[in-house]
C-alpha cells in the first residue's frame, strides 16, 4: 500500500479533471479518497458493474445528479467491480455515460474482506451506494437499484449537515 500510495496520487494530481481514468484500487485507497474531501465535499459513491442490470438502468440518473448538485459540492466516485480482463468495457461504458475525472475498478481478490473494509452493512449486492457529508461521516447507504427520489433525499440531507 505504501509502495501504491505515491503513484496513486501523482496519477490523481497529474490528470486533467476533464479526461477519463480508471484506477484499480483496494478498499483502503476508497477510503483514503473519501477522505481527501473531509471539511469541503459531500462524497458519493457507487460501486457498479457492466454485468449488472440494476446498475445499469440507475447509472445515467446517477451521472444526471453528479452534474446537477456538483456545484454545490457534491462529488461523485464510480467504482467497478468488474473484473480487470473487462477493464476496456468498463472503460468504453463510463465514456458513453459522459463520466470524467476518476474512477475506479475494484483490485481483484479478497471480495469479502473488500466489502467488509468498505462497509459491515454490504452484503456484496450491486449497486451499493454510499453518501458521505462534508464531515467526512457516512450519511446514508443502500443497496440495490433506487429511485432518482431516493438519491436526491440523500444528497440533499448530506449538503445540509
Amino acid at each position: 500500500m505504501r509502495k501504491l500510495l505515491p503513484f496513486l496520487l501523482i496519477t490523481i494530481f497529474s490528470c486533467d479533471k476533464e479526461s477519463l481514468r480508471l484506477i484499480t484500487v483496494d478498499a483502503s485507497e476508497i477510503n483514503y479518497q473519501i477522505n481527501k474531501h473531509k471539511g469541503s465535499e459531500v462524497v458519493l459513491i457507487n460501486f457498479w458493474a457492466t454485468y449488472c442490470a440494476p446498475c445499469i438502468e440507475e447509472f445515467p440518473m446517477i451521472v444526471d445528479l453528479s452534474n446537477e448538485y456538483k456545484d454545490q459540492g457534491l462529488k461523485v466516485y464510480f467504482v467497478s467491480a468488474d473484473w480487470s480482463d473487462r477493464e476496456k468495457e468498463v472503460l468504453d461504458f463510463l465514456k458513453r455515460q459522459g463520466v470524467r475525472g476518476i474512477s475506479f475498478i475494484k483490485e481483484e481478490g479478497n471480495d469479502n474482506n473488500f466489502i467488509n473494509e468498505i462497509s459491515k452493512e454490504w452484503s456484496g449486492a450491486l449497486p451499493f451506494t454510499l453518501v458521505y457529508d462534508k464531515n467526512g461521516n457516512l450519511s446514508d447507504f443502500w443497496e440495490m437499484e433506487k429511485n432518482k427520489n431516493r438519491f436526491e433525499s440523500a444528497i440533499i440531507k448530506a449538503l445540509k449537515s
